[in-house]
This record gives structure tokens, C-alpha cells and sequence, in this order.
């Protein structure tokens, strides 16, 4: 009886902590949310309300696709994040699989070079970049947003995980049947590691789409902005910040990744759990 008391005391703690969270980490998405269907007067006043007395979200989100091209920033965002995936998916799947399933001189010492890449953060790339790009004359084109994130070690790390839970006597079988070790990556081994790759794709585009750092050192002409670089130009310091228009194109940046995730949650939280286990 004690036992059982403690146990739903304990879960009942745990569901505590984890709605307190929660709350915690959608307040600042909420808050976003309320201030783009507010008037720029209600923005600033002292008083919490996530409900405008006067609704303004018409003007804001109008404002948002009229003051800058939103649309085309949202467009080289896709295109970068698709661009990106493509290569990073055709680059993991065959070195995950040598690296699982393969065996050559060497294989270990390759697979630590892909936990140290781990291990350093695409900053600390970013003035051999720019000096590279800068001498082959790819600055400030879609390219240079592109080619520092073709090689993904997490995602070689991550279907490596996953190709190595699939039998041998499958592969086996598929090089019988006169299949190349390419076809059986893409035939056997990617098909059954959706999961993995469901959830590395969307980390992947989340990554690339919020990405500020990179746009912000490679990128001059205004065109060629992603969405989170294009929505500084909501800032001004001779007018102000137009928060209201700033925050409804952070709205619209935000809703697509969401929408992504929830219709895929259920195989994300797959590919992450299954994979640890592994």
C-alpha cells in the first residue's frame, strides 16, 4: 500500500515537472504569438495580456510579406534545407552502411573521425570557409549556404546505429540476388531505417531553416537571405522595431517546422529512442 502511494507520488511529481517545463519552453512561442496580433502601442504596455484588446493581426501579418519579401526568403530557406538533405542523405546512407556492415583497414579509426566531428561546432569552420569560398568566388550564392553542410557526422553516426540492427543474412541474401552494395543501401538497408532518417531530416531542416550565423558571413545580396537573416530587416534604428511585423514573420517562420514535426513526431521520437538503445 506504502509502495503504491510512493509510486503515484512519484509519477504524479514527475507529470508536474514535465508540464512546469513545458509551460516554461511555449511561453516564449506563446508570448510571440499574442505580440503579432497587437497594436504597436499595446506591444509596449506594462500589463501582461496574451489577448489584444484591439485585435491588429491583420495589419501585422499584411505587413510582414509587404515590408520585406518574405516569400522569397521562405523560398531560399526550402530550397537550402532541401538542397542540403539530398546530399547529406546520399553521403551518410553509403558511409553508414561501410561502416556498419563493411569490413575494411581502417573502419574504426573512420568511425572516431566521425565522433570527433561530433564533437566541433560548424562556427569554428567559418573563416577557413569564408577564405575558401572567398578564393574560388562562391561568396554570397546559394552554394556557400550549401556545401557547409553537405557531410553530417550526427547522421552517419545516427543510421550507423541503425544499420547495424539489420541481419546479415538480409545483406547476404540481397548480394546473392546479384544486388550492389549501393542498391542494397538504397533498396534494404535506408527502407528499413525510416525512422532514422525521418528523424535526421528533421533535424536536419530545422538546423538549416533557423540557421543565422552562417547567412549573416556568407550573404550580401538581400535576395539570397534565409528567413531568420531576412526578418532583421524588421529592425531599424532610425524608425524602431516594427515588433508587431516581426513578430508574425517569426509566426510564419516557425509554423512550417511545427506542422513538420507534428505530423511526423511519432517516427522522430522512433528514430531518436530506438537509436540510443542501439
Amino acid at each position: 500500500m506504502i509502495a503504491a502511494r510512493a509510486h503515484h507520488g512519484s509519477a504524479a511529481l514527475r507529470h508536474v515537472v514535465l508540464i512546469a517545463s513545458s509551460l516554461f519552453i511555449l511561453m516564449p512561442f506563446v508570448w510571440m504569438v499574442s505580440l503579432s496580433i497587437k497594436s504597436p502601442q499595446e506591444a509596449f504596455q506594462q500589463t501582461i495580456s496574451l489577448i489584444p484588446s484591439v485585435f491588429y493581426g491583420h495589419e501585422n501579418y499584411q505587413r510582414a510579406f509587404v515590408d520585406v519579401p518574405l516569400l522569397r526568403f521562405m523560398g531560399n530557406g526550402l530550397l537550402i534545407c532541401i538542397s542540403v538533405l539530398v546530399i547529406q542523405l546520399a553521403i551518410a546512407a553509403p558511409s553508414a552502411y561501410a561502416l556498419a556492415k563493411l569490413e575494411f583497414r581502417g573502419r574504426d579509426a573512420i568511425f572516431a573521425m566521425v565522433l570527433v566531428g561530433l564533437l566541433i561546432p560548424h562556427q569554428v569552420l567559418a573563416i577557413p570557409l569564408f577564405i575558401l569560398f572567398n578564393k574560388i568566388g562562391i561568396l554570397n550564392s546559394y552554394a556557400s549556404l550549401i556545401l557547409p553542410g553537405v557531410i553530417s557526422p550526427f547522421g552517419i553516426f545516427l543510421l550507423r546505429q541503425f544499420f547495424k540492427a539489420v541481419p546479415d543474412d538480409l545483406i547476404h541474401a540481397a548480394r546473392l540476388d546479384g544486388l550492389s552494395e549501393l542498391s542494397i543501401v538504397w533498396r534494404i538497408m535506408v527502407p528499413s531505417s525510416m525512422s532514422a532518417v525521418i528523424a535526421f531530416s528533421i533535424l536536419s531542416v530545422v538546423s538549416r531553416w533557423n540557421d543565422l550565423f552562417l547567412p549573416l558571413i556568407f550573404i550580401q545580396d538581400q535576395q539570397l537571405l534565409t528567413p531568420p537573416a531576412g526578418i532583421m530587416l524588421f529592425r531599424s534604428e532610425e524608425a524602431g522595431n516594427s515588433y508587431g511585423p516581426l513578430m508574425a514573420a517569426a509566426t510564419l517562420i516557425v509554423a512550417p517546422l511545427l506542422i513538420a514535426f507534428l505530423i511526423a513526431q511519432r517516427r522522430f521520437i522512433e528514430g531518436l529512442t530506438v537509436s540510443g538503445l542501439k
